[in-house]
């Protein structure tokens, strides 16, 4: 299945991951540090609970932490999909809730985890719009420049759910 979008001329993520709000971090499986060229990111036991919407064979996390994976694409998704992310963010909510260091990635850690942990952000208090930015600041401007997604969230996941299922 192809997952991430190739047309993009979107600089890689400078951090493998970064903190939005205590306890809840976002990244992707790639970054690539100032002045170096792109690194793969292999999660060891950083975290509790890693959520990733993307999987790369020995790209982790270590044996014995929580793993949730739920891969979509970076691209228009499906209702089933939008369940998944759905289901995705009640999860990493619940876990920043408990106080479990949760880390959300995706392949560069912009859109699909973006997408996701400004969705958890809603679930914890945030409005969209502050969810949003939140991400964007402390992830990367680059984050969530899928505007499709951006819509998904100003229209609610619910909503977004029953209006793609009229398309199919």
């Amino acid at each position: 299945m192809r997952t991430r979008q190739k047309d993009r001329e979107t600089p890689g993520p400078s951090e493998p991951w970064n903190e939005i709000v205590p306890g809840l971090w976002m990244g992707g499986h790639h970054h690539t540090p100032p002045g170096g060229e792109l690194e793969p990111v292999v999660v060891g036991r950083q975290f509790d609970l890693v959520v990733s919407l993307f999987t790369l064979p020995g790209h982790g996390p270590a044996p014995g932490v929580e793993h949730v994976v739920r891969e979509v694409p970076d691209r228009p998704l499906s209702p089933d999909q939008l369940l998944a992310v759905q289901e995705a963010a009640r999860l990493t909510a619940a876990a920043v809730r408990r106080g479990r260091r949760t880390l959300v990635r995706c392949h560069s850690g912009y859109n699909r985890s973006g997408l996701v942990v400004a969705q958890a952000l809603v679930g914890l208090g945030h409005d969209t719009d502050g969810a949003v930015r939140l991400v964007r600041e402390r992830r990367s401007p680059w984050a969530l420049n899928n505007p499709v997604f951006v819509d998904y969230l100003n229209t609610g996941l619910d909503v977004a759910v029953l209006l793609t299922g009229l398309n199919g």
